[in-house]
């Protein structure tokens, strides 16, 4: 990846210390070699890099938690609480996304997008106590 280093950092200003290496990030890195070489009249075929889809670990890590939380938590009669919670966890969100760019892009009807397909909603899952142990 030396070619690769060596031809971004004519063209592209990197920021100081040393990048976490990741297969995303060299496909990224190749791909603006070739288009750079593209460009310079170097190449004289046209090659795709095709990038795989980011993961969604952070929001599958995040629908998780609240889903154990509801797990637990979700008796009837609490699911005010619990909606409650569902909002701070939602709140606390936005507020991560938004402080990742100096900018903040992120509206509360993108974040009610991701919080619908991420986050699960509120319901009792648990039956009341006299008819969940009346046997």
């Amino acid at each position: 990846m030396t070619i690769v280093s060596a031809v971004l950092s004519d063209t592209t200003a990197l920021p100081p210390g040393p990048r976490r290496v990741t297969a995303r990030r060299e496909l990224e890195d190749l791909r603006a070699a070739i288009n750079h070489h593209r460009r310079e009249g170097l190449c004289s075929e046209v090659v795709s890099v095709v990038l795989p889809e980011k993961s969604a670990g952070r929001e599958l890590w995040l629908k998780s938690v609240v889903q154990g939380y509801l797990n637990y938590y979700a008796v009837p009669e609490n699911t005010k609480r619990l909606g409650i919670f569902r909002a701070e966890v939602c709140r606390a969100w936005l507020h991560a996304l938004r402080r990742r760019s100096q900018r903040s892009r992120m509206t509360w009807e993108q974040m009610k997008s991701l919080a619908e397909r991420y986050i699960p909603k509120v319901r009792a899952l648990h039956l009341y106590p006299h008819r969940r142990f009346a046997s």
